[in-house]
């Protein structure tokens, strides 16, 4: 039975996550503005919702006293916010208010920094316990991607990936950066893979593969740290 604390849990790949990763007997913190649908899935794991705003200097407090000294097996960090123009033809990096450009990296970066850092104490209770970022393919070499704060972001979410590690590994905590292409997150994870597949056609993942990649990490010895995945669409090839 494991301890999971899921950030970022209410919609699209964080509700998948929710869904997909616990299972039965484990207990979830699931962290969200919105309460997460899947608190009403019948599995046998126990989903316990912080309800935070993780663009907030205390949403680190909030998590800590809710976990009240508990340990933690995993952490999820699965938090991204880009522009309203992001990934279309009307991005105009000289349009962007420099509000939203703070808004993205606080909640994206410093946000993840902020949390890991004050659940470290219930991280090491843990017999190697793992944590994974999810980045994104946009946050890699040569995607061609324009849009800077979030690009910034995610090439951070990579750094702290990489740092943390090195801080971490007297501990035996694990620490492994995602970088998923463009998510079906339109197709909910009840609808099977098979939906995500026949709408998208390849051009988008499903919310079930990232799903399964966590799931393998997270059942892996403690011999084993996978670093990094980057794992865009077969049909992105621009990624």
């Amino acid at each position: 039975m494991k301890n999971i604390l899921i950030l970022g849990a209410s919609r699209g790949l964080g509700d998948a996550l929710s869904r997909g990763l616990p299972q039965a007997g484990d207990t979830a913190w699931l962290v969200s503005r919105g309460k997460p649908q899947s608190l009403m899935q019948q599995d046998a794991v126990n989903r316990i919702w912080i309800e935070a705003d993780l663009s907030s200097n205390t949403t680190s407090q909030q998590i800590v006293a809710a976990l009240d000294g508990q340990k933690l097996d995993a952490l999820v960090y699965n938090v991204g916010i880009w522009e309203s123009t992001a990934f279309s033809d009307d991005y105009d990096f000289e349009e962007i208010n420099p509000v939203d450009h703070e808004r993205i990296l606080q909640v994206n970066l410093l946000s993840a920094i902020h949390c890991i850092q004050a659940v470290l104490p219930n991280l090491r209770q843990a017999n190697h316990a793992k944590i994974i970022l999810i980045g994104s393919i946009s946050g890699v070499e040569n995607t061609g991607s324009p849009e800077v704060a979030y690009v910034a972001s995610k090439f951070g979410v990579r750094g702290i990936a990489h740092a943390l590690r090195e801080n971490l590994r007297a501990d035996g905590i694990a620490v492994t950066c995602m970088n998923p292409g463009m998510i079906a997150t339109e197709v909910p994870y009840a609808a099977g893979i098979d939906q995500a597949l026949a709408q998208f056609n390849g051009i988008q993942i499903p919310v079930h593969d990232v799903v399964a990649i966590a799931r393998c990490i997270l059942s892996l010895s403690h011999a084993s740290c996978v670093k990094e995945i980057s794992m865009p669409a077969m049909a992105d090839t621009w990624a």
